[in-house]
């Protein structure tokens, strides 16, 4: 008894000091991220290595937020990410119960070619990209950004999407369908909301995809009033120096309304991943 009793004592303190130690080693990066913000330049470069700083300051937060753009970028930023998740959830749920619930002629080449789009990195397809938004005139704009970012999040939020959708039986609606509802209605009153934690958690990898995205930000705008704050953190970095105080407090800032947007969907997230992975 009292051995069996050790047993687990040992297996209890080894499992959570194991996870004690990823957790540690996956939140560093953001306790250095936070600390560097808060050191004053005087002493950031003399106790650059220490794990706490001997004087705190916010003024890095003072001149992001009152001697820069990123207040501009910040809102270039909810924006942008704001609506492509919106824009990428809404046509994945279409085309994702299109391809869950119909046979159709040309369905198998056409999740084909969504999954070859998803193989190749996206840096092949920079210059022609560029070519074909300036003929249209949709460089230096947040709708050059927006179609871009909706366009590459749509392969995978549909597949996405049509994991949930078959985790449903299609009776339900059958059964809607034989009592006089249309299969639109069918769909907003029966599927949608029993799909909702799902249509969430696409949503939110939509947004995280486009908030981060740095290459066609970068690529396709030249100027602040339609650059997101990815961009803006690069205006810290010169050839000649790195202002870190300032790049790690508009960091920091800019993980407040990802942190919010989690914090609120975190329910419907773990649900709805949980969802997908079960077919019904």
């Amino acid at each position: 008894m009292r051995g069996s009793f050790q047993t687990r004592t040992i297996k209890w303190s080894m499992h959570y000091g194991v996870l004690l130690v990823y957790v540690a080693v996956a939140l560093f990066p953001l306790y250095w991220l936070v600390k560097v913000s808060i050191t004053p330049d005087d002493i950031l470069y003399k106790q650059g290595t220490d794990l706490l700083p001997s004087k705190l300051s916010f003024e890095h937060y003072a001149t992001v937020i009152g001697k820069s753009d990123f207040l501009l970028f910040f809102r270039n930023s909810i924006i942008v990410s704001g609506i492509t998740a919106i824009a990428s959830t809404i046509l994945a749920m279409a085309s994702g119960y299109a391809f869950s619930r119909f046979a159709f002629k040309g369905k198998f080449w056409i999740v084909g070619l969504m999954l070859v789009t998803q193989m190749f990195p996206l840096v092949i397809v920079i210059t022609p990209i560029f070519s074909i938004f300036g003929t249209l005139g949709l460089t230096n704009s947040l709708t050059g950004l927006i179609i871009i970012y909706t366009a590459f999040n749509i392969p995978f939020a549909t597949f996405l999407m049509q994991s949930f959708f078959d985790g449903i039986p299609k009776d339900l609606e059958e059964a809607a369908m034989i009592d006089g509802a249309t299969r639109f209605k069918a769909f907003v009153q029966i599927i949608a909301p029993l799909t909702l934690p799902g249509i969430v958690a696409t949503a939110g990898f939509c947004f995280t995809g486009a908030w981060g995205e740095i290459l066609f930000a970068l690529l396709l705008n030249s100027s602040a009033s339609a650059s997101t704050f990815p961009v803006g953190l690069l205006l810290y970095s010169t050839r000649a120096t790195i202002e870190y105080g300032p790049m790690m407090a508009a960091g920091v800032l800019a993980l407040i309304p990802v942190c919010i947007f989690f914090f609120l969907i975190q329910r419907y997230l773990v649900q709805g991943l949980t969802a997908g992975a079960v077919k019904g």
